[in-house]
């Protein structure tokens, strides 16, 4: 695969700078880590991000999270391995990730209202938007994602 444009950091450096902004304004402590990078690898899967797919199974791996929890991602909701916490934003990011389909459905509003505040329910929802504008950027523009050495044969 050839990026369609090489470095879109370079050449639009102040919507980058703005999206970054964005991203740094949704730290907020009730969001911990392995919950915000599991809702952008699900939205990443989901819109076949290869690029952010790699960064984001990359992060969670150094932050010590299970390989079988990342493995077992796109069935979560047939997997015990995820709290309710998790499954009220997977829900929820699947959701607004599919929008025309689902129409944000209010049993997974609900579902989110039982498990975060609204401080959280938009800190999540504007990050749920931001991964899904960081895939299209990422798909529409071609970014490759870093390769690994090759296996060699035994």
């Amino acid at each position: 695969m050839t990026p369609r444009v090489k470095n879109p950091f370079k050449v639009a450096p102040e919507g980058i700078k703005a999206m970054m902004a964005l991203e740094t304004s949704l730290k907020i402590e009730s969001l911990d880590h392995i919950l915000i990078e599991l809702v952008k690898l699900r939205a990443s899967q989901i819109n076949g991000c290869a690029f952010c797919i790699h960064m984001h199974a990359t992060d969670l791996r150094n932050h010590g999270e299970s390989e079988m929890r990342l493995y077992m991602l796109t069935a979560w909701r047939e997997s015990p391995l995820y709290s309710e916490r998790e499954r009220a934003a997977l829900a929820w990011t699947e959701a607004l990730t599919l929008l025309p389909q689902t129409g944000a459905p209010d049993a997974d509003y609900e579902a989110l209202k039982s498990q975060f505040n609204e401080t959280e329910i938009v800190h999540l929802t504007l990050l749920i938007g931001a991964i899904n504008l960081w895939n299209r950027l990422q798909v529409g523009l071609r970014a490759v994602h870093p390769v690994d050495a090759p296996r060699v044969a035994a």
